[in-house]
């Protein structure tokens, strides 16, 4: 199976160098750029560094992976662009940016959640692939076949991933018309969250929000309904993600599967466990958001199993 890996704001030596190391299982790297919205935090945002060292620092990582022949894949895929989301400069804006990441590094894709951001890039870059972003939560054919005219591939709705069925339904639809199909296998994210898109909202706008004179923090309905042990013991089927050891059951129907690496603490060892197939330990240290229910963890196996910790034995 090939993957998709995601670049994080200060990516470490190591990360980089895991990246390239593994470049025969990966499909392509994706990443934002500059001050777009995204559907992670602002890439030019960090408290310890200026935008200026970031973006310096992204451009140099760029460079590395183009010179190893690694395919790229630009993301404009926040849930909202707010005012701008039909301004001829917000295009213009984009346009620009397009062609100064493919004059400098090469750039194969887009992920998008905007169908207009697609039909802007079918227009005027014919070339690229054009992604629809799993936050569109495309989960049948008829999702698909509704924006069909501006996407060339599809991620899949999370909630799709157990589903070998409408994984199955999915890619006869997508391969009939010509299109292709990826998944994201390492989301923490609930099913079904009622909050999902107030969340991501949110984080498309943290900029101008983090301005203002709030009165509430929310970090995701995920850390308050898990803050509750009552909850752990249904963890398990209230998630979507797929072990590594279970990934190559999708090969037949999925192009490449991402990884969503972006702000997770050890993303190499993400990457080793999907690319080994294994991994052994908590599996929530693998996903993102990756919850932290200690003392318990959710032991990697075949069953999956929620174990509580011994702490007295820790304290010894």
């Amino acid at each position: 199976m090939k993957y998709t890996v995601g670049l994080q704001k200060r990516n470490t030596e190591s990360y980089i160098r895991s990246i390239i190391e593994n470049k025969d299982h990966i499909y392509e790297v994706y990443f934002s750029w500059g001050d777009f919205p995204n559907g992670r935090s602002n890439q030019l945002a960090d408290e310890c560094y200026t935008p200026w060292e970031l973006q310096d620092h992204q451009r140099e990582t760029l460079q590395r992976l183009s010179a190893e022949g690694i395919r790229l894949n630009l993301l404009f895929n926040a849930n909202c662009y707010g005012r701008e989301s039909q301004a001829r400069s917000f295009f213009e804006k984009i346009g620009m940016t397009m062609d100064f990441v493919a004059e400098h590094y090469g750039l194969q894709s887009v992920t998008t959640t905007s169908p207009l951001i697609a039909k802007f890039v079918k227009n005027n870059f014919p070339d690229l692939d054009v992604r629809a972003s799993v936050n569109m939560e495309i989960g049948t054919p008829q999702g698909m076949d509704y924006v069909a005219e501006y996407f060339d591939s599809y991620y899949i709705k999370r909630e799709s991933n157990r589903h070998l069925s409408q994984v199955k339904a999915l890619h006869t639809w997508a391969e009939a018309h010509g299109k292709k199909l990826f998944m994201l296998a390492n989301s923490g994210c609930m099913n079904f969250c009622s909050a999902h898109n107030f969340h991501d909202n949110l984080v498309a706008h943290e900029t101008e929000i983090s301005r203002m004179d709030n009165a509430y923090e929310f970090q995701g309905m995920c850390k308050e309904y898990l803050a509750k042990e009552e909850n752990y013991s249904h963890l398990i089927t209230d998630t979507n993600f797929v072990r590594p050891e279970d990934v190559q059951k999708y090969e037949p129907y999925i192009t490449a599967v991402k990884l969503a690496t972006r702000v997770n603490k050890n993303p190499e060892r993400i990457l080793r466990a999907y690319t080994n197939a294994r991994y052994s330990g908590n599996i929530l240290e693998l996903l993102e958001p990756a919850h932290n229910i200690y003392p318990y963890v959710v032991e990697n196996g075949e069953p999956l199993k929620l174990v509580k910790i011994n702490t007295e034995l820790e304290t010894l």
